[in-house]
């Protein structure tokens, strides 16, 4: 009987190397197709993006890696929406006065946050204001320039 133990042993940790070998194999292909999915489904946003931005503003998006966004209540207010990960940079009079952090709690193509960001400021400031974590900056910056992106403020926990 030990010799049917020790070939049930090892069958049991062959078995178990082949059910972990496929798991592994099946997890790199679903990153996979989850990979190639998220590419997908940024080059779409990145055309809907294309579509609803003016020619000025997706230029100004793609040369200085931030979009403005003009303050529907507020004249001297403008709304700095990076490219990529980071905090909405706000500045008045041309200052950067404090940075918001809001996102979505999914991902989402890059693209399609930019213009989330766009739309509801344009669309009610007060309730994307309401939902955002806001950062107030201890002393006013200068705006960003062209080839700069707005002030990076460490985000962690946004």
């Amino acid at each position: 009987m030990p010799i049917l133990d020790d070939v049930s042993a090892i069958s049991l940790v062959v078995i178990s190397a082949i059910v972990l070998a496929v798991g592994v194999v099946l997890g790199w292909q679903r990153r996979g197709i989850s990979g190639l999915a998220q590419r997908n489904a940024q080059d779409r946003a990145e055309e809907l993006l294309k579509l609803v931005l003016t020619p000025e503003e997706y230029a100004q998006l793609d040369e200085r890696g931030f979009l403005e966004v003009q303050s529907p209540s507020q004249p001297t207010r403008t709304y700095c929406v990076p490219r990529g990960p980071g905090r909405v940079a706000v500045q008045e009079r041309g200052e950067v006065i404090e940075s918001l952090c809001v996102g979505p709690v999914e991902w989402l193509p890059q693209s399609d946050i930019i213009l989330a960001h766009k739309l509801m400021i344009e669309g009610n400031e007060q309730e994307y204001l309401r939902r955002a974590n806001r950062y107030r900056l201890r002393a006013p910056t200068r705006a960003p320039t062209a080839g700069t992106a707005p002030v990076r403020v460490p985000t962690s926990g946004s």
